[in-house]
């Protein structure tokens, strides 16, 4: 079972129509939303669930511009400035604190790495530097081994994904934005090539546009109008410890934990080594794309086997839009977590600092996190569907991003300026033939 959430109910009717339906009430979609309704766009929200229900509440609620994919930066700073300026005009608090990030550095490598991440992405204006031993145990008080080092970024943030999703979620809507819930969408609506709108379990919404924001499920519904995503999804198990006094602030990754402080006192610790793909029949079909990303993470993703193999490769046929399919089956993603790789990432912590006493466990789940081939996003217009945008594959990255991805995707609904430029994330460039491209480690 996910994590406790901010419920958000839904709106009582579905609509006829929208000038804009946003597929997904995660992060991203509802930062679409709320982004469109500033605009005064009559945007409809749709979400075959809840509101946040999947990855964006099960994530490790880290807002950072640090060791981010340089092409990531400009979108990850507006995303920042969004996080500043919408935090206090929300019902609650959501725990939304800059109080920074280190990544602790244990071998000259890592200082390597983070070295050469500073200098690339000094011209962006970053607060992140390289700091020594001392300053690491000031910032991370209790921390028993003297570390070489670490990265840190004062100014990058942290908050509470279950509580951050359902509050921005009910700003929109208090800007206009109509958002129903436990209606799964089945697929799009053409005409003439074009979007016209979208074919729900409860019926036809009209739209002149469509944004699909949909995790996990992106490659499924975008797969029902043949386009084509290459989009894969790994398991990552989270921990949510009891509170305890004392201790580090903010958040930290360290040799086989990382965690967060949370607004209750405890942190959420995770390990970010500790990913599972389990084979499906996608792995196959896009099995080129991956292998160069597979390369680079090495230990970090474990292939595992499973029942998902025969689930997805039903899931794959197609189903006609008038009859009940796999997004009415599966309202919400909740995959077992791996309990065992959870307790030791906690365990971990509490070698590190030893002063906290023992770390209770209260609570353990996971999450699939939807990947492409370059880690990085897909945000952009569909050239081959005119009225179709995407915003997905955010690879684990998505959270604190989310309020900047969905002011680009607005943008691009609308025809405003976007943000900052839209090329890097566009859809295109897994389909041209341009050579992927991934950031190097830090």
């Amino acid at each position: 079972m996910g994590p406790p959430l901010d419920f958000v109910p839904s709106d009582d009717t579905l609509p006829a129509s929208a000038d804009v339906v946003v597929i997904g009430a995660g992060i991203v979609g509802i930062g679409t939303a709320l982004a469109l309704a500033e605009s005064g766009v009559d945007v409809l929200v749709l979400e075959k669930g809840v509101v946040a229900g999947e990855q964006s509440s099960r994530n490790w609620g880290w807002i950072r511009v640090m060791g981010r994919d340089l092409r990531e930066v400009p979108l990850m700073l507006e995303a920042q400035r969004l996080w500043d300026h919408l935090a206090p005009r929300l019902d609650v608090d959501i725990g939304y604190r800059r109080s920074g990030i280190l990544y602790v550095s244990a071998t000259e490598a890592e200082v390597a790495n983070r070295e050469a991440w500073v200098a690339a992405a000094r011209p962006f204006g970053v607060s992140s530097r390289q700091i020594g031993a001392d300053a690491v145990l000031a910032l991370m008080p209790g921390l028993a081994r003297r570390p070489m080092g670490a990265l840190h970024t004062p100014t990058d943030a942290r908050a509470e994904p279950q509580k951050a999703a359902p509050a921005l979620a009910r700003l929109a809507r208090s800007l206009g934005a109509r958002i129903v819930t436990g209606c799964a969408v089945r697929g799009f609506d053409r005409m003439g090539g074009r979007i016209a709108g979208v074919v729900t379990e409860r019926g036809v919404v009209r739209a002149g546009a469509v944004v699909v924001a949909g995790g996990a499920w992106s490659r499924l519904l975008l797969k029902g109008v043949g386009v084509t995503l290459p989009q894969l999804k790994v398991r990552n198990s989270v921990a949510r410890t009891r509170p305890v006094a004392g201790g580090p602030d903010g958040a930290a990754a360290l040799a086989g934990f990382a965690y967060r402080r949370r607004l209750d006192g405890g942190f959420t610790v995770a390990d970010g080594d500790r990913n599972v793909h389990t084979l499906v029949p996608d792995s196959f079909r896009f099995l080129r794309a991956f292998v160069p990303a597979f390369r680079a993470e090495g230990e970090s993703v474990q292939i595992g086997f499973g029942r998902r193999f025969l689930d997805e490769l039903r899931e794959i046929r197609p189903v006609p839009l008038d009859r009940p399919g796999v997004f009415e089956r599966t309202r919400v993603l909740d995959p077992e977590p791996d309990i065992g790789a959870a307790n030791r990432a906690v365990a971990a912590m509490a070698r590190a600092f030893p002063g906290l006493g023992p770390l209770a466990v209260e609570q353990i789940w996971a999450g699939l996190i939807d990947v492409t081939p370059d880690a990085m996003p897909a945000i952009g217009t569909v050239e081959a569907v005119p009225g179709l945008v995407v915003a997905t594959g955010f690879s684990g990255h998505g959270f604190g991003i989310g309020p900047g991805a969905g002011r680009l995707a607005a943008d691009l609904v609308t025809g405003a300026p976007p943000v900052v430029d839209p090329a890097p994330f566009r859809l295109s460039r897994f389909l041209d033939g341009t050579p992927v491209t991934l950031a190097p480690p830090v």
